[in-house]
């Protein structure tokens, strides 16, 4: 039974479902040696923001499949170095979008009004409204860094504040900001015209400090900043120092560089146009309970060895695609089996064919199935949907997809077509219903066979006797058949047998069946392997 160590203090949810079928055990906020003096245990570790899982936690990690983290950043956690042992790093990207989204808007009217000094001076006994008039969000513009999940739900509300939206990212397409309503332009020109400017974009080595002395230079006078992404996207000491000289007229931030803070690393101590949390944006009973439950189902779907739609370091799955493809995945990993089974040679080429609904949508997390199936039966190493890719590049295989809309008598088809040094083979596989898996063609042969079990493929001459004699070798060697299915070809007068048996046919069976007179050829496939 796989463990799972959980350092974090996630919701009880997390906790229930994993307890189901895994031992679990919690050991909240661990330091990096402590963590690797325990890890070797462990097949899944699940861990929030305080807990980092950093290349000597991993290589400590014997046994490590699966790196869970409950809630969005992943600055944490050594990615290239999990994916290179092929550990696959599952995070919770769409649980808490509102809280942070909200724990933005929180941020923004706090320093703008001055809620929490106004707060502080009431408490104290004094009734001081002069000090504390701000300004209206209406007809202001917001600047956007970061049109995601989060930035995109901030567009939304503050468009209902009547407030201009624009936004810088890279990686969406003018139409995607049309859709939302965020008017779409380089960084230097949100710099200069926003008189908000709120972060929502991940730590990577692009936007590590790009909020920094220069990039403040670029901004109005009187400027306000929100920072609810990533500790390290802004300078917080040149911030400091343009909040001081009034350059910028307020900031509200929740990340910090380094977590917890401590006083004598916070340059914002004594000023009065801050609103400072302490990585709240996720904080909501709603939030946690949802980032502990996609936590804990991602992580028991990679310890099954299924495909992770929020696996970081995979294929990344939309909720949309997945709903088209998710059928697929097992018929795409048997097909593989089959694939190495028949090989027979050193794989050089592996090609993938989509037809029908396929066709039209993203089909790369089948292709790796695919390859998941082919290489995990014939290597020592743990091959899953992180990796297959990787292996199959280092063996120098080439990977290719095609879709077609038509190409087969089945509407809905996936072909796998494997080059090697013997020869070629061909395999096409569909779903009935979108349930039932079947293999439709073999080579050049017609078959109809569900891909399950251990299945015999027999060429033999289209004559009288040959299903008897076959059935009567593997009857006396003590081997029943499930069932059994004759298909032609386009070789007048040679048909395919597949025959389904309830066990793995001993090598010495081999010669026997090869004997009968007619059969060309003898292959056992396994579609489980």
């Amino acid at each position: 039974m796989y463990r799972i160590f959980i350092t974090a203090d996630v919701a009880k949810e997390a906790k229930e479902i994993l307890e189901k079928e895994f031992i679990v055990d919690i050991q909240p906020n661990m330091e990096e040696d402590e963590l690797c003096k325990v890890i070797a245990d462990y097949d899944a570790i699940i861990t929030r923001s305080q807990t980092r899982v950093t290349k000597k936690v991993i290589d400590a990690a014997v046994n490590l499949k699966v790196i869970g983290r409950a809630g969005v950043g992943i600055d944490g956690i050594d990615i290239p170095e999990a994916t290179k042992k092929g550990i696959t790093v599952v995070n919770t990207p769409e649980s808490n979008t509102i809280a942070a989204c909200e724990h933005t808007i929180a941020l923004m009217l706090s320093m703008t009004r001055h809620i929490p000094q106004a707060h502080q001076s009431i408490m104290e006994g004094r009734w001081d409204r002069k000090s504390f008039t701000g300004i209206q969000l209406l007809n202001k513009t917001v600047g956007i860094i970061g049109v995601g999940r989060v930035g995109s739900n901030v567009a939304k509300r503050l468009q209902a504040f009547n407030m201009k939206t624009i936004g810088y990212d890279p990686y969406i397409p003018l139409e995607r900001g049309q859709q939302l309503g965020v008017e779409l332009t380089d960084l230097d020109t949100l710099l200069r015209e926003s008189d908000y400017i709120t972060l929502h974009t991940p730590l990577t080595d692009e936007t590590r400090g790009m909020i920094d002395k220069e990039a403040i230079a670029k901004m109005k006078d009187g400027v306000r900043i929100v920072n609810a992404s990533r500790g390290a996207v802004v300078d917080i000491e040149a911030l400091a120092e343009a909040l001081k000289n009034g350059k910028v007229a307020g900031a509200g931030i929740d990340v910090w560089p380094h977590e917890p803070l401590k006083p004598e690393e916070n340059p914002f101590l004594g000023l009065t146009n801050v609103a400072l949390t302490p990585h709240l944006g996720a904080s909501t009973k709603e939030a946690q309970a949802g980032v502990a439950t996609d936590v804990a189902i991602g992580v028991a779907q990679a310890l099954h060895g299924e495909p992770v739609a929020t696996a970081v370091n995979a294929s990344p799955i939309t909720k949309a695609t997945l709903n088209v493809i998710q059928p697929y995945f097992d018929l795409c990993e048997r097909m593989g089996n089959i694939g190495i089974d028949l090989a027979g040679g050193r794989i050089s080429g592996v090609n993938v064919e989509y037809t029908g609904e396929l066709a039209e949508t993203e089909t790369a997390p089948l292709t790796t199935a695919v390859l998941k199936g082919l290489l995990a039966p014939v290597l020592q190493q743990t091959v899953n949907f992180v990796n297959a890719r990787g292996i199959a590049e280092e063996r120098h295989m080439e990977v290719r997809e095609v879709k077609a809309r038509k190409g087969h008598y089945f509407t809905n088809t996936i072909s796998l077509t494997i080059d090697t040094d013997k020869g070629t083979h061909r395999i096409t596989g569909s779903l009935f219903d979108r349930k039932e898996a079947k293999i439709v063609s073999l080579d050049h042969f017609r078959v109809d066979f569900e891909p399950k079990g251990c299945i015999i493929i027999a060429p033999h001459e289209d004559k009288p006797g040959m299903i008897g004699q076959v059935a009567g070798v593997l009857g006396a060697a003590g081997i029943n058949i499930n069932g059994m299915q004759v298909g032609g070809s386009n070789d007048k007068g040679i048909n395919v047998m597949a025959v389904a048996v309830d066990k793995d046919i001993p090598t010495a069976v081999l010669p026997s069946l090869m004997n009968i007179e007619g059969i060309k050829d003898v292959k056992v496939i396994h579609c489980e392997h």
